[in-house]
Order: C-alpha cells, then sequence, then structure tokens
C-alpha cells in the first residue's frame, strides 16, 4: 500500500472562455450564424473550415514539431487574439468531448459524460460511441439544440468525415444538422471540402487517424506519427485548394498517454476497490463508481487512495459537480454521474473484466483524466491561399 494523497486536482476545464465547447459555436458565429456566441474571438469570414483531430494533444504537437512542418510554422506564427491551446472537457474522451463541441455546453449539461455512461432508466451502463445501445434515443438522451441546428437557416453547414458516422447515434445526437459528405478516402474528404467551400459556408472536418494509432500503437509509436504527418499534408493540401481567405481552425478532441502493460489494472480483482459499487462506468482513467443505495462513499474512497496514492485523484460527485469539472448539472444528467470519480494522474488505466473484454487493457494509448498531456488540445488558424472560388482549377476532387 502507498500513503494517502493530497495532491490538489487540476482546475475544471475553461467552460464559457477557453475550451472544447466555444470552438464551433465561435466558428459559426465567424461564419455568419447570428446569436451564436463568438467566445474565441474568431475573426469573422464567409467561408470556415474546422478540421477536428481526434487525439491530436498540444503536447504529442509540440513534441513531434519537427515532423509537421506546416503546423510547427502555425504554432510559431500564432493567430493574434486566439489562444493557443483549449481545454478538452471533462472527461477528456471524445463522447463527452465532442458533445461539448457540438452543443456549445459543458457535459453537465449535454449529458454525454463519459464513454461509458449509467442509463438510470434501465438501470445498466450504455456505451456513447459505437454502441450505442438500441433502447436509448439520442435526440432525448442529448436533447440540447446543437449548433448546427442553431446555425441553420443563416449559414450553410457541411460535415465531411467517414461514411460510416452519416448516421451514427453519436452524430444523432450531438452533431446533428448538418450537410453530410462521406469519402473512404482521404482525397475524397479534401476534395469534398474544397468543392463544397466554393461557396460560403462552415464545414466541420473530422479526422480520426491519430487517435486510432495511438490507442493501438502508442503516441510513442512510429504509426502515431505517421498519422501526425497525415495531418499535416491534409493541412498543406486544404491551404493550396480552399478558395483564398478561407478561415481554417485546427483542433482537436482530447489528449492522449501511453500506459505500459504494468499499468492497465484490473481493479475488479481487488475486493476492497469494488465493495459496494452496484455499477462501474466511464473509461479506464477516469472511473464512474456507483454505490449500492445507501452506501457512504468515504470508506471506498479510502481504499483507493491506501492502495493507489498519488498515483490518482479521488473526487466524491458532490464534490466534482459544486466546483464545476462538469459545468453546470441539469437534474436529469446529475444520476448519470458517478458517486466516486477515480482519476488517473500516473500512468495508469483501470479496468473491471467483470465488464469488459480482456482485449479492452491491450490498448496502449489511454485518456480520459486531467493530466495536462490528455486536457490541453491545440487551436490553430490560417487563410487559406488557394484559387478565388469558382476559379478554373478550384475544384475536381476525387470521388471514392
Amino acid at each position: 500500500m502507498t500513503e494517502t494523497t493530497t495532491t490538489a486536482l487540476p482546475p475544471r476545464p475553461a467552460y464559457g472562455r477557453r475550451s472544447i465547447a466555444e470552438l464551433l459555436s465561435s466558428a459559426a458565429s465567424a461564419a455568419g450564424a447570428t446569436g451564436l456566441p463568438n467566445a474565441l474571438g474568431i475573426p469573422a469570414a464567409n467561408r470556415v473550415c474546422l478540421v477536428l483531430v481526434d487525439g491530436m494533444g498540444a503536447q504529442v504537437l509540440k513534441r513531434y514539431a519537427a515532423h509537421v512542418p506546416f503546423m510547427r510554422s502555425l504554432v510559431q506564427a500564432g493567430d493574434s487574439g486566439l489562444p493557443a491551446r483549449l481545454d478538452a472537457a471533462f472527461p477528456s474522451t471524445t463522447a463527452s468531448s465532442l458533445a461539448s463541441l457540438g452543443t456549445g455546453e459543458a457535459p453537465g449539461q449535454h449529458g454525454m459524460v463519459g464513454y461509458d455512461v449509467l442509463d438510470p432508466a434501465q438501470g445498466k451502463v450504455v456505451n456513447q460511441l459505437g454502441n450505442w445501445d438500441a433502447r436509448v434515443d439520442p435526440a432525448e438522451w442529448q436533447p440540447l439544440p446543437t449548433v448546427f441546428e442553431r446555425a441553420a437557416g443563416q449559414v450553410p453547414v457541411h460535415t465531411v468525415s467517414l461514411p460510416r458516422f452519416e448516421s451514427s447515434s453519436m452524430t444523432n445526437a450531438a452533431l446533428r444538422g448538418t450537410e453530410f459528405h462521406g469519402s473512404g478516402t482521404l482525397a475524397g474528404r479534401i476534395g469534398a471540402a474544397v468543392d463544397i467551400l466554393q461557396k460560403p459556408g462552415l464545414v466541420y472536418f473530422y479526422l480520426n487517424d491519430v487517435d486510432r494509432a495511438g490507442h493501438k500503437h502508442g503516441v510513442d509509436s512510429p504509426e502515431f506519427l505517421s498519422a501526425l504527418e497525415e495531418v499535416d499534408f491534409t493541412l498543406r493540401q486544404l491551404a493550396a485548394r480552399l478558395p483564398q481567405g478561407t478561415r481554417v481552425l485546427v483542433s482537436a478532441d482530447h489528449g492522449m498517454v501511453d500506459v505500459p502493460r504494468s499499468g492497465r489494472i484490473d481493479f475488479s480483482a481487488f475486493p476492497e476497490l469494488v465493495e459496494g459499487v452496484r455499477h462501474t462506468a466511464g473509461e479506464p482513467r477516469m472511473l464512474h463508481l456507483h454505490l449500492e443505495d445507501g452506501r457512504d462513499a468515504s470508506a471506498l474512497r479510502q481504499a483507493w487512495e491506501d492502495r493507489f496514492g498519488d498515483r490518482i485523484w479521488v473526487l466524491e460527485k458532490a464534490q466534482a459537480v459544486a466546483e464545476g469539472y462538469f459545468g453546470a448539472v441539469r437534474d436529469e444528467v446529475l444520476p448519470r454521474i458517478g458517486d466516486l470519480l477515480i482519476l488517473a494522474r500516473e500512468q495508469v488505466a483501470f479496468f473491471d473484466l467483470r465488464r469488459v473484454r480482456p482485449e479492452a487493457m491491450e490498448m496502449v494509448g489511454q485518456h480520459g483524466s486531467l493530466t495536462k498531456a490528455e486536457r490541453e488540445v491545440p487551436l490553430l488558424s490560417f487563410l487559406a491561399n488557394g484559387p478565388k472560388a469558382g476559379s478554373r482549377g478550384a475544384t475536381g476532387r476525387r470521388r471514392s
């Protein structure tokens, strides 16, 4: 056992000022959607392309700067008035951050408070990404209007992504309201964005290869570096081919850390860590522990702190809500938050092998917690310098 931790928690995400929740609404406002807040102060432009790179944290972008010359030039030049970094949502995971991006709200409002989340109506844990529960209606689970729905009618709004995401439950919950353009190839997606922005509008361009490489191989792997280099190529293509004056914004939903095999722990093997726990949810670096009715969280908290000490942070629900880690929390969302939250501080990740498959422990790259590597994402901005809109050579995408 280790000594009980007294390490101070990092501050809550900068909701309302400098977080992922302000990005899409600011981009839509800059593109001409009146009534949407532009908290980030993005300069006005009648063509805006927001590139969201899943898993590209600010720290790894800095680490690999020599390999991504285009993005390095943007970091060095900066963009006057715009923050260089944003905070991911809490937890720092795709479901929570993309829902904050898509709604302009913190997780306590949109209700997507993790990767796996307790559905109180069913009394079961449901997934928020690729394994969405068939009995959970995305529009009821996340009922707030999206930024796209609020902007539609004022600004043409489009999504460019992989075809499989067009009708996904995640899209229907948090990113609904756009005209979707899918292509199975990167060239096809770049061409789609170029074609769309021959006319004024807003394009949301989603890239997921960095996240996929990081989970499978780790952020220190050649595969992760190759995925970052492909993002750099994509941005150079957009800079050269999008119409002159198109504002291109580049950010991410979260960062990532590598967890060695020795740090991937089946916590269900320790009876004291699951004593009185009815449901386990969340992700390996940010657990939601839901207790049996009437159970006091203090004893369970002590058990986790005794075993892991300063390798973790521990938050009780009341503290997490009071201190605003989820932002303001709607009454309907409150039961989805665990009674005890276990946040990884060091290179550890926690799995409940009673509930998840053993293969989940093979993932090297992990995220969800409040470390800088996970929570800080870049904000890059530039103006494209391609042909004038509608001129010869401005279009001509490869379809696939």
